[in-house]
């Protein structure tokens, strides 16, 4: 086999989307050197420049922007720094070797490359969940998307992909999509969401469905696909409370486009081929207080660690992994600990990071099991509690807690109660 080209960098980012932009512009302002991002696209931003609707940056830059303007911001940052971008950059395995040591082979428009480095900032991002995944059957014709796609199809290429549509999924993108497909003239029939509550954020709700008269299906499912050469119908029902499909309830909607928006899983498969603990209950890596995977000098940030709510998580993860980076370059690494495994407790679904030690002050997303109103975030064993007016699984859940806390905590769980 013909032995690649080597490349020693400092630090590589995989992904240029809002967490790796972020990532790579933060460590390269920190001093680090030689710092390489990685993309596989052709163009820079992630899924921000096919979001050409309001909503991203305010908690950042205190005002609204697009996601193109965000992209924008971010793109012009990295360009303004020491920072050597590959895009249509395909990574094809990650390795790891020693402490200060990772390998990374990646098939690019400049060559076929293996990069050594001494850390690694993962935010390859996340794929959406198919309508095989979603478990809806009949025939496979014309007119069946990922949301995602149509967002591109739409607001990249120009290309509208149906007169009448119907989409499966209450989330935020599913959400924005069927206000953007009313925008362009399309007919949208109905969102279709399995919960009994939506899965997007409750202000979504209200601006893409309730101001345009989307008609939002609670408790209900697209069982089929209907058609030969193109979509003509799907076939939705009620579901009942273990979410099975009522059969007696079964209607026909027609339609020539069904818009699959059923939720995104991080892209972990390269990390996990090199030998890192993935987290069941999100997905990512299981991850250190310093965003550092099982894999010393890996971290981890954006939909790659956990399905992000706002950009700016995703963006602020990219910044802490950066910042981490330097410091392990610098330090040659970090010194051993004792690692305590956050617990959690009951209401919620999952905790990210998973693992503390008390070297730094540390910010917890976490995400509810269920919708509840005035309820509390608890920590028995630092007898801390935080009141929430409302919780909602769509709208992830921050807390900050001290290093001084944990240090002086034997465990941790944390739950609503």
């Amino acid at each position: 086999m013909r032995t690649l080209p080597t490349r020693r960098v400092d630090l590589l980012v995989v992904g240029g989307g809002p967490a790796g932009l972020a990532a790579a512009a933060r460590a390269s302002e920190l001093g680090v050197r030689r710092v390489v991002l990685v993309d596989e696209r052709r163009w820079l931003g992630g899924i921000l420049p096919q979001c050409i609707h309001p909503g991203f940056g305010f908690h950042r830059y205190g005002r609204d922007m697009t996601g193109c303007e965000l992209a924008e911001k971010l793109i012009d940052r990295v360009s303004s720094l020491d920072v050597d971008v590959y895009t249509e950059a395909h990574t094809v395995r990650m390795g790891y070797e020693s402490y200060l040591s990772k390998t990374a082979e990646v098939l690019t428009p400049r060559g076929a490359f293996r990069f050594r480095a001494k850390t690694v900032v993962y935010a390859a991002g996340a794929r959406e969940r198919t309508c095989f995944e979603a478990g809806i059957v009949g025939s496979r014709p014309a007119g069946v998307y990922t949301a995602g796609e149509v967002q591109e199809m739409m607001d990249v290429w120009g290309i509208l992909p149906g007169r009448e549509a119907v989409v499966a999924g209450s989330g935020d993108v599913g959400l924005i999509v069927a206000r953007r497909l009313t925008l362009e003239g399309v007919k949208v029939k109905a969102v279709v969401e399995l919960m009994p509550y939506p899965g997007g954020l409750l202000r979504n709700v209200v601006q893409c469905l309730e101001d345009y008269q989307i008609p939002l299906l609670l408790s209900h499912v697209v069982l089929a696909v209907e058609g030969s050469k193109r979509v003509e119908s799907v076939l939705v029902a009620e579901v009942d409370e273990n979410l099975r499909a009522r059969e007696e309830t079964v209607k026909r909607i027609p339609c020539d486009l069904l818009v699959i928006a059923v939720g995104l899983i991080p892209r972990v498969e390269l990390l996990a081929g090199a030998g890192a603990m993935i987290d069941p209950k999100t997905g990512g890596p299981v991850v250190n207080e310093f965003l550092e995977t099982s894999l010393p000098g890996v971290f981890a940030a954006g939909n790659a660690l956990v399905i992000n709510d706002l950009v700016e998580h995703a963006m602020e993860q990219g910044e802490l992994a950066a910042e981490s980076a330097y410091r392990f370059i610098e330090d040659g690494g970090f010194r051993s600990a004792s690692w305590k495994r956050v617990r959690v407790g009951d209401g919620l679904r999952f905790v990210v990071p998973q693992l503390l030690a008390g070297f730094r002050d540390v910010k917890l997303y976490l995400r509810a099991s269920s919708p509840s109103e005035n309820t509390r975030l608890l920590i028995p064993e630092l007898e801390k509690s935080v009141r929430l007016r409302s919780v909602r699984p769509a709208e992830m859940i921050t807390l900050t807690l001290k290093a001084e806390d944990v240090l002086k905590a034997e465990r941790l769980t944390i739950k609503l109660v």
